[in-house]
């Protein structure tokens, strides 16, 4: 067995990561530079976002355990003051793997994979698209963008943009708004709106010039494109869980 640590960078992180490290040496495992069987992630939740994006075409073959140093977050079960839980629970085999989908967005040639949301978004101008939803036509948006998310990322941006706080385990796929424009010529939904998880969304333009295609914090900017397509991946996050936290529990230490 081997694993990789990724961390924070701040002083707390890497204290934690070297406390890891020291410890899983010696159960035997070794620490790799290549593609671990474990990445053990020490900070945030957008720590261990970034490092899924790290290790985003091996993840059939890496796990991911991780404890926040801070508050508690989404993606992780552990606080900073519970580290020996955390080692605990793992050299004596006390976890299990929960999977959490990804989305997927494509624009030609391009493909990118969220965990937490897939959006587009055009700083420069209004951005004018058509919004198909299951090979059926929905409405016409001018705005900034949309952002399409996960009930995981539902707590993310997508509560920035106003959208709903959806339940653990509840397999569905929110679209909001990003500045939308409303008025008595142009109107869209104006709302957030849950679709169920095998949903196909495309949204087509004549034009994407200026608008940039991100996932989660990763970005590209389009060109030439004229449609982009979200759906749910077949590809999965693989997460190590040592202990049950109950969502609303979690959910009221956050907010």
């Amino acid at each position: 067995m081997t694993f990789a640590i990724i961390d924070k960078q701040d002083e707390l992180s890497r204290l934690i990561a070297e406390k890891i490290r020291s410890a899983i040496s010696r159960t035997g495992e070794e620490e790799t530079k290549g593609v671990p069987d474990t990445v053990f992630v020490v900070g945030g939740d957008g720590t261990l976002l970034y490092a899924v994006h790290q290790y985003i075409n091996e993840l059939d073959r890496v796990r991911f355990y991780g404890i926040h140093t801070g508050t508690l977050g989404f993606l992780t079960d552990y606080k900073d003051s519970e580290l020996d839980a955390l080692l605990g629970d793992y050299i004596n085999g006390n976890v299990k793997e929960q999977d959490y989908p990804l989305l997927e967005i494509t624009a030609g040639e391009h493909i990118m994979y969220g965990l937490n949301e897939v959006r587009v978004e055009n700083m420069v101008r209004t951005q004018v698209i058509d919004v198909i939803i299951n090979g059926t036509l929905f409405e016409t948006f001018r705005g900034t963008g949309l952002s399409v998310c996960t009930q995981l990322g539902s707590t993310a941006y997508n509560r920035s943009l106003g959208g709903a706080v959806v339940e653990d385990g509840l397999d569905v796929l929110q679209m909001c708004e990003v500045a939308g424009i409303h008025h008595i010529k142009f109107r869209s939904l104006g709302a957030p709106i849950i679709l169920g998880g095998n949903a196909q969304i495309e949204l087509r333009s004549k034009d994407y010039e200026g608008a940039m295609m991100g996932a989660d914090s990763d970005l590209i900017a389009l060109h030439e494109e004229k449609s982009l397509r979200i759906r749910k991946s077949e590809r999965k996050v693989r997460m190590l869980k040592g202990r049950e936290i109950p969502y609303f529990y979690r959910l009221r230490s956050l907010f």
